[in-house]
């Protein structure tokens, strides 16, 4: 590869990005690093889930998408978004040749080990190399990760989350998962206990933790605070809505209306319908305990 072909493009980190777990970080890292050639470090997103487009509906997200460009920004990463209606027939060869070549203008590419491209999913990462290599472009293909012994996938970290495994898949993730949403309107019945709490919807299209008790790290107004997040539908009190409702330690203040980010830190316990509202009282006494004694620094 020539330096005037490194000097007059770019790196282009192929994925699909649905999660920016450290498998993930491993491509974009490895693309940034390719600045040092002249290159513009870059990453391809599609304007749909691939799975969506295939089969009409995208497993839920870890992360959501104006979460996502900001992640990719504070990377120093160019953002490019292509149609996946425009290049799922492509086949392998038309793919690198349209897109990475004549669109993009890519001297580099970066992918994960399993990635795969082209119609039907045909072309894998050392197709990829191949091709690549006969235009010119230099294909970097990153290793399989690992965290507690196990693969890294969005598919495995969703299960983690879903069962209340928050701590394993904060490892997978290399931070904290969470989400940020807006402060409703609740029965402000916490409040009378003393313990107000601040509700919020969680985005609609993100996995569901278990639902249960949480350590929680809470964002708000440029502040951070340690929380007790309950996930669920709150049987004690009697609600269907599946609501985010955190209590914020050490904090005095009317929310409603903001923005608060919410990081899960630690499952706690499963949610329970207690027998009176003095039971539950006093087990919220002991959550809160419980979180004092806690570690919140993120992964």
């Amino acid at each position: 590869m020539t330096d005037e072909k490194l000097n007059n493009g770019r790196a282009v980190a192929l994925g699909n990005f649905d999660g920016m777990h450290i498998g993930h970080l491993a491509v974009l890292e490895k693309t940034v690093g390719l600045s040092g050639k002249g290159l513009t470090p870059s990453v391809m997103l599609f304007d749909e889930h691939s799975l969506k487009a295939v089969l009409g509906e995208a497993p839920p997200r870890l992360m959501t998408d104006s979460e996502r460009l900001v992640f990719l920004k504070k990377k120093g990463l160019e953002i490019i978004t292509v149609s996946f209606a425009d290049i799922k027939d492509l086949t392998p060869g038309e793919f690198v040749d349209s897109v990475l070549v004549k669109q993009l203008d890519a001297g580099a590419v970066v992918c994960g080990f399993n990635y795969r491209f082209g119609r039907g999913a045909a072309g894998d990462a050392q197709q990829l190399r191949s091709i690549c290599e006969s235009r010119g472009i230099e294909c970097i293909i990153t290793d399989e990760v690992l965290a507690d012994s196990l693969p890294v996938s969005s598919t495995a970290i969703r299960k983690k989350i879903e069962n209340g495994g928050i701590e394993a898949a904060n490892r997978m993730l290399g931070r904290c998962f969470g989400f940020t949403a807006t402060v409703i309107d609740g029965d402000k019945r916490g409040r009378t206990w003393g313990f107000p709490t601040i509700n919020q919807r969680l985005p609609g299209d993100m996995v569901v933790p278990r639902f249960g008790v949480y350590q929680s790290l809470v964002r708000v107004d440029g502040q951070e605070y340690k929380g007790v997040t309950n996930i669920g539908s709150r049987p004690t009190v009697g609600t269907e809505i599946v609501l985010s409702e955190t209590h914020i330690l050490d904090f005095n203040g009317d929310l409603y209306g903001k923005d608060a980010e919410i990081r899960l830190i630690r499952f706690i316990r499963p949610e329970q319908k207690f027998g009176s509202f003095d039971e539950l009282v006093l087990q919220i006494k002991k959550d809160c305990l419980t979180v004092k004694g806690g570690v919140t620094e993120d992964v």
